[in-house]
């Protein structure tokens, strides 16, 4: 069955743009015929009708195209193609490679050498590992009849011989008995055409393998006579792991191109455990782990190209696209040009976690959340029902490992406005008299309230990216006076951190307006600007765990999982770190008596009472979902001042697992329970500079007060204040 598409959709060249840059947009349009694209500014993407409502302003007299569409396809799953050496087909020879998967019984080819006529294949099936020989001559098919043990390391090989017409077929468990499937016939064999690993059928790569393979081989003569001569063409996955090319040893240089970013730097057979890095110790890391669903580009042609205007503003703007059958939007960020004069305001996009999370199935696509989507007008479509676009860091593959790497060269539903994360119950399960729905919106669509809010206030700002902040670094934030993150801005960079951090110790003002925040450390090089790599290491709130050895990210070398094992806790840079987790409800903060110190009550001016927060369109509360707390062992300066701090967190708040020693006994030496909290925070910094921090992933969802239906209330008030002192003293 084909995989269900989108009417329409795509994908931009990247996220952002200046002035006079151009934009390239890939479109796919399922069935053929013509589009329209315009221009939409972005102010707020909440579709809940108790919130702020849709904003998404008409900017057609700026770009507005009748554009010629094409369907677009998908080459999903990975694999290698190299070159296969040139041989004499009717000689003898002898294929062989290390195979390791714990979906032993999910159907894949593990290699393929075909040229025009002729073609050798051999798959792994749920009855064993089974060959076939196709060529003008004749065909021959062969199985071992023996299900390929799971998790186990085994040597296949296939040795075929023209003359004899003889076929034999091995499967040989490392330190355990051979099976074997044995066939005669009339055959000739492939030579100087195209060799495939985890795939079959160049022209058009298909019946893609899930699992580890090692040390592909072709050597002349049958396997029994073959030991000790040269091959024809040998590929060592231990050379060049941080590089997409698998290189060949042998004398043709039959180097193999790896297609989808699959895993390297992955345990093989030989993995001693004495090294845990792949760096150290290349030999025991000459394995590659291919997926039937990776996915790291489309590579769909520019349908058209859009070249931004000198004078458009810069913010959040969307390329709205539309055909009979339906529509979709193509989000993107305008920075202001390099030599214009700035705004003094920056928001900060999340756009490292915006990819993370790109196309997050979370299975709870059902009848309830599709009718509320509906009822609402948000986004039409959801992850769970369209695979063919990839998946998440969040989803793990067939063989239970995680994604890995993730792309933006590709469609990305949950980066749409409108989208829904979850089917929010009443004030996210904690229900007051007439509380309306939450919105359910998490990460892109959810920080459009902190757009929103800034253009109800008419405070003027700038929007700049994380992809843009690891490129150009502390230049990209000395123009601006204050920096304002999103809602969740968990994943980064060595450079993204480095940068923020000079920041703050150059007179800068940050406020971090969410939870969970500079979380995990992400890999990025320059060659494949548009991937990131994450590997989900030791400790931590983990949708998947890497393997034991496999902990370091291929394409920087670099150690993966928590900044906090990379000693760089949250709380070095915004005062507060990830301290308890729930499910998608809040509760509200309590003032403390820093708030009311004349140093710092100017924040809370026009704010009466000590509860804060007890409201909003994201969990019922300002404090909710994941919080942050301070912790000056994990370096939450020691000037930090706590202003106000959540209570009664609710029933399925757990305190993060980084945090536990024991089911009882923490590293803080606090209860478990006494860490289930969010803090709001401030400091400044020797040279000037301040953070104002909020320890909650839920704040920016009461910037809006349900109950006065607009942008008042403590936490809209507490943060205009922070905000204008921010930009009266710079």
């Amino acid at each position: 069955m084909k995989p269900a598409e989108l009417p329409i959709t795509g994908y931009l060249d990247r996220f952002s743009h200046r002035p006079g840059e151009r934009f390239s947009a890939h479109v796919s349009l399922r069935d053929g015929g013509s589009y329209r694209a315009r221009l939409v500014r972005v102010i707020c993407a909440d579709p809940n009708p108790a919130g702020p409502g849709m904003r998404l302003d008409d900017l057609s007299h700026i770009f507005s195209a009748t554009i010629p569409g094409r369907r677009q396809t998908i080459d999903i799953g990975s694999y290698a193609i190299a070159p296969s050496p040139r041989r004499e087909p009717s000689a003898a020879c002898t294929w062989t490679l290390l195979v390791n998967t714990a979906a032993a019984d999910r159907p894949g080819t593990l290699f393929s050498d075909e040229n025009a006529s002729s073609a050798v294949t051999v798959s792994l099936m749920p009855c064993g590992i089974v060959a076939r020989i196709a060529s003008p001559t004749g065909e021959v098919a062969l199985a071992t009849g023996t299900p390929l043990p799971p998790r186990t390391w085994v040597r296949i090989t296939l040795s075929a011989d023209p003359a004899t017409g003889r076929a034999l077929l091995t499967q040989t468990p490392l330190g355990g008995p051979p099976a074997r499937g044995e066939a005669s016939g009339t055959f000739t064999l492939p030579s100087g055409g195209t060799f495939l690993l985890a795939a079959r059928d160049a022209a058009a790569p298909r019946a893609k393998f899930t699992g580890k393979l090692e040390a592909p081989a072709i050597f002349p003569g049958m396997h029994d006579d073959g030991d000790g001569q040269p091959a024809h063409a040998a590929w060592d996955f231990s050379d060049g792991i941080g590089t997409q090319i698998a290189t060949d040893t042998g004398p043709h240089s039959c180097h193999a191109r790896l297609i989808n970013i699959p895993a390297r730097g992955m345990v093989g057979s030989a993995w001693s455990g004495t090294e845990m890095c792949w760096r150290h110790a290349p030999r025991d890391y000459a394995a590659i782990q291919f997926h039937d669903d990776d996915l790291a580009d489309c590579h769909w042609a520019v349908d058209f190209e859009w070249t931004v205007p000198d004078d458009l503003p810069s913010g959040a703007y969307a390329l709205h696209l539309t055909c009979d059958a339906g529509e979709d939007w193509l989000p993107l960020y305008i920075l202001p040009a390099r030599d214009a004069a700035k705004n003094r305001v920056a928001f900060l996009a999340s756009t490292f976690t915006y990819q993370a999370y790109a196309n997050h199935a979370r299975g709870n696509a059902d009848a309830a959340y599709k009718a509320r989507t509906a009822d609402w007008g948000g986004y039409h479509s959801n992850p769970d029902d369209f695979p063919i676009y990839g998946r998440s860091t969040y989803n793990k593959h067939e063989d239970g490992s995680g994604h890995s790497i993730s792309s933006r060269a590709r469609p990305i539903l949950t980066m749409r406005p409108a989208f829904m994360t979850f089917n929010e119950p009443v004030s996210g399960g904690r229900p007051r008299a007439n509380t309306p729905p939450g919105s359910g919106l998490r990460h892109y669509p959810a920080d459009t309230h902190i757009l929103a809010w800034l253009t109800a206030k008419n405070i003027a700002f700038d929007v700049i990216t994380d992809e843009d902040l690891d490129d150009e670094g502390l230049d990209l934030l000395r123009p601006y006076a204050a920096v304002m993150t999103g809602s969740h801005p968990e994943y980064h960079t060595p450079g993204t951190l480095d940068a923020l951090h000079a920041y703050t110790h150059a007179g800068g003002k940050l406020l971090y307006l969410g939870g969970n925040g500079f979380y995990w450390r992400i890999a990025r090089v320059p060659e494949l600007p548009h991937i990131i790599e994450l590997r989900r290491a030791e400790g931590g709130i983990r949708a998947w765990a890497a393997e034991p050895g496999e902990y370091y990210h291929q394409l920087d070398g670099g150690y993966g999982g928590l900044w906090r094992r990379n000693r760089r806790p949250p709380q070095m840079l915004a005062g507060v770190g990830f301290s308890g987790q729930g499910l998608f409800e809040g509760t509200h903060y309590r003032r403390l008596p820093a708030s009311y110190d004349p140093a710092f009550a100017w924040m809370f001016a026009g704010i009466d009472g000590d509860i804060i927060g007890d409201y909003g369109l994201s969990g019922g509360g300002a404090a909710g979902f994941e919080l942050d707390r301070a912790d000056v062992a994990l370096g939450t300066p020691a000037n930090t001042a706590i202003l106000a701090r959540s209570e009664d967190p609710p029933h399925s708040f757990v305190t993060v697992p980084e945090e536990l020693l024991s089911h009882i006994a923490t590293i803080t030496g606090e209860r478990p329970n006494e860490l289930k909290r969010g803090e709001i925070i401030y400091f400044d910094t020797s040279s000037g500079g301040a953070v104002f921090a909020v320890g909650s992933i839920t704040f920016c969802g009461s910037l809006w007060h349900p109950d006065h239906r607009d942008f008042t209330g403590p936490i809209s008030q507490l943060l205009e204040n922070v905000l204008r002192r921010f930009l009266e003293i710079s």
